[in-house]
């Protein structure tokens, strides 16, 4: 395994969480900066990845403007970021046998680093795990991570067991860790509240 994709990466875009903290509704289309959340980081991995998904459940209408393929979880009932990571792994899977691996970023982090995919594929070679996940500031980020399509089975089957524990599923395959300083900025700052959402707007705001 070279530390770079060798062609480019298809990108996983989570936007199926429920949003309770932010009162429900889609937390993607809160406007940060005049534009929605999710147009900041569909910005940021373009520039990183030959094709998107989103993934997001309900009626894809909603999201027309951004011309992405919707893919919706597979399992009925709402079972986290893991099935949506499923869903993307099967999408791919069909469509395009040849990719083996798929980098998925959650819809409520703004600021994802520009060499997200470049070092989540050099901390996975370096390590000879299948899977990298990112961190910041000591801590992991499983939902921001690369997954290797050959495990959707063993996904698929954890999940119809009820396994729904993003990191514990993948810390029995091997997980490698890019890790990004947490200061000035933290890259993986991600939105929950409308808290969260104001102390965005500060930060986009500010000169860094």
């Amino acid at each position: 395994m070279s530390g770079s994709p060798s062609r480019p990466v298809t990108g996983l875009i989570l936007a199926g969480g429920l949003a309770r903290r932010m009162g429900g509704g889609d937390k993607p289309l809160h406007m940060l900066a005049g534009r929605p959340i999710l147009a900041h980081v569909v910005e940021r991995l373009r520039r990183q990845c030959g094709r998107l998904l989103l993934n997001a459940n309900g009626d894809p209408a909603r999201f027309a403007a951004y011309r992405l393929p919707v893919v919706p979880d597979t399992l009925t009932g709402f079972a986290g970021p893991l099935a949506g990571i499923l869903a993307g792994m099967d999408r791919l899977a069909a469509e395009r046998p040849g990719e083996d691996s798929l980098v998925s970023v959650a819809a409520d982090t703004p600021f994802v680093p520009d060499d997200l995919v470049e070092r989540l594929h050099a901390a996975r070679a370096a390590a000879g795990t299948p899977i990298a996940c990112a961190a910041s500031g000591g801590r992991r980020h499983h939902a921001i991570g690369l997954w290797p399509v050959a495990l959707r089975e063993d996904l698929r089957a954890a999940l119809s067991a009820g396994e729904r524990r993003l990191g514990q599923w993948a810390g029995r395959h091997g997980v490698a860790v890019a890790e990004w300083p947490a200061e000035p900025l933290d890259p993986f700052f991600n939105i929950n509240t409308p808290a969260d959402l104001a102390e965005a707007e500060r930060l986009i705001r500010s000169p860094r």
